[in-house]
């Protein structure tokens, strides 16, 4: 810090202004009484007039050898140097007219004298010298002006010079008093070993402020050798403390996720332990556009912190929270976001692996089908042909009798097939959405009917069982509109709703289903409403008003699983 304005140059500078407005004060009161030094001599001369005046109406009546004399006199006196100064542009304008108009009347009464027109002089001398006296008042009232103006101009010089001794006197005392004081008593304060004394004023621009900036960098690093073990000690404590607290969140939130089957409820006891734990007012998990876990009241105008959950490079989700300013710790949610995304990532490969165990159980049943009922009812087809050629045709009822056999036969031949079809459905992906449309990829190719997929549902939101479910339920479905509907377009449509329902629409454009009562032999629609009640909710047949075919299932979402020391998420 350097001085850039110190106390001799203040006041030499103040001591400069003062005499610097007693010149000007007093230089400005000499040239008004300069100006003033003929304004008597104005004054006698214009009282002369009038004397004058009459006299040259006297030398009319009487003897006029000396009216020649008299009038180079007159004029000469209204000639005057006293009086022609009054033409200056200064001088006030009523002065210069009061002249003019005697200038302007004089030439006419001189006019009048030559001519020796005595009655005429004697009628209008009574007006000139009017004239004359209202010229000597405003001499008079210009020359009282003057006298008011210096003594205008001396107050405003002894005003000026007064306010400033007064602002230099105060600044001197702010400037210099003031801080000595506050030095003072900081010394004082410093010597008792009190380093919490009232701040000095460092920004003066002068060596008091210098020194005032010198001090407090002194007290300071006094101040901070004095404490930098006790703040050491105590930033140590804070930061044992913070750790323990987040430790305590992270083993809790981990504790939540130790189940045997990670659900949505393992997500939402996560949520919930953050918020009980930390000064979180709001807390939000999403996972793709459907998927949303919240906790807490959203605050409209709270400002958000956003982390995304990332898992080998690829991002799960994101977490979002409103929170006060610098809590919770970034460290801290990052963890969080971490443990999230292993959770997501052990939900996912769960679910992937309980739908292996169950397409190859049905694969397994689907093989014992094939080696036993398929290849005996492949049997009785081969052997009733052979019958049907070795009974005579002639034998109408014995034909009739084996076509009748036939038919059934090949009925429960055809929905054999169609069992192990549906037994020996595979999927490679976990995500609904993306199983569904594995799903639907090959009966696209059945058909020539527009098929349109829209699925709103949260993987999560369905354990392993229920998707497979779910899946049999729409493949059964779309196959029917394929088979039997002769539909143009097919539309499915999965949602959740608010309270936590899920709901599936099949509907289809076709000629509509002749009975919602299932044909004797036929089990496709016993077996969606029987999958619908594993569901834990139920399916609706109906034909809209437009056409078609409309399928409808709502099920609720599945009760929370207990904790079980199975899997253990690490943070």
């Amino acid at each position: 810090m350097t001085v850039k304005r110190s106390l001799s140059t203040s006041l030499a500078r103040a001591f400069f202004y003062i005499v610097l407005l007693s010149l000007l004060s007093t230089g400005i009161a000499m040239l008004t009484l300069a100006s003033s030094l003929r304004d008597a001599e104005a004054v006698n001369v214009a009282g002369s007039l009038r004397m004058q005046s009459y006299r040259l109406g006297y030398d009319l009546q009487g003897d006029r050898l000396n009216l020649e004399q008299h009038l180079a006199q007159y004029n000469q006196s209204l000639r005057s140097p006293a009086l022609l100064k009054i033409e200056k542009f200064w001088v006030p304008a009523e002065v210069r007219d009061r002249f003019a108009a005697i200038n302007h009347a004089w030439v006419e009464m001189e006019s009048h004298i030559r001519q020796a027109d005595e009655n005429w002089y004697k009628a209008n001398i009574v007006g000139y010298v009017a004239q004359i006296d209202l010229f000597v008042l405003a001499l008079q009232h210009y020359a009282e002006r003057k006298m008011l103006e210096v003594v205008m101009a001396s107050m405003v010089g002894f005003i000026a010079i007064f306010t400033l001794v007064f602002f230099t006197l105060r600044r001197f005392r702010q400037q210099v008093v003031a801080p000595l004081n506050s030095l003072m008593d900081a010394s004082r304060a410093i010597e008792r070993g009190e380093f919490d004394h009232p701040p000095l004023n460092t920004q003066l621009p002068n060596e008091l402020g210098l020194l005032a900036h010198t001090f407090t960098q002194m007290s300071e690093e006094l101040q901070k050798l004095y404490r930098s073990l006790e703040e050491s000690v105590q930033e140590k404590t804070l930061d044992l403390q913070e750790a323990n607290r987040t430790l305590e969140v992270l083993y809790a939130c981990s504790q939540a996720l130790t189940v045997s089957t990670i659900d949505q409820h393992c997500f939402e006891r996560v949520l919930q332990q953050v918020r009980q734990k930390t000064p979180v007012n709001y807390l939000e998990m999403k996972t793709g556009e459907n998927w949303k876990i919240q906790e807490g009241v959203q605050q409209d105008n709270g400002a958000w912190q956003t982390l995304p959950i990332i898992l080998e490079d690829k991002e799960l989700g994101h977490l979002r929270w409103q929170a006060p300013a610098g809590v919770p710790p970034l460290p801290l949610m990052q963890s969080l976001a971490n443990m999230l995304g292993r959770g997501l990532y052990f939900n996912q490969a769960q679910k992937h692996y309980q739908q292996l165990l169950l397409m190859e159980e049905r694969a397994t049943i689907a093989r014992e089908l094939h080696d036993s009922l398929a290849q005996v009812l492949s049997y009785l087809r081969i052997q009733l042909a052979l019958l049907k050629r070795a009974v005579p045709a002639e034998n109408l009822p014995a034909q009739r009798i084996i076509d009748d056999f036939s038919q059934a036969l090949n009925d429960a031949y055809r929905q054999l097939r169609e069992l192990l079809t549906t037994f020996r459905l595979t999927l490679q992906q976990a995500d609904l959405p993306a199983a569904l449309q594995e799903m639907i990829a090959p009966l696209r190719q059945q058909t020539a009917a527009l098929i349109t997929l829209d699925c709103t549902i949260p993987t999560q939101a369905l354990d392993a069982p229920q998707q497979v479910h779910l899946l049999q339920i729409i493949r059964e479905g779309v196959l029917n509109a394929i088979k039997h509907a002769q539909a143009g377009k097919i539309s499915v449509s999965c949602s959740t709703s608010l309270c936590g329902t899920h709901t599936v629409n099949i509907l289809d454009d076709g000629s509509g289903i002749a009975s919602l009562t299932e044909p004797e032999g036929h089990y496709g629609l016993n077996i969606m409403h029987e999958r619908a009640a594993r569901l834990g909710g139920e399916l609706t047949i109906s034909r809209p008003l437009q056409g078609g075919t409309l399928i409808t299932m709502n099920f609720p979402a599945p009760p929370p699983q207990q904790a079980l020391p199975e899997t253990t998420i690490n943070p």
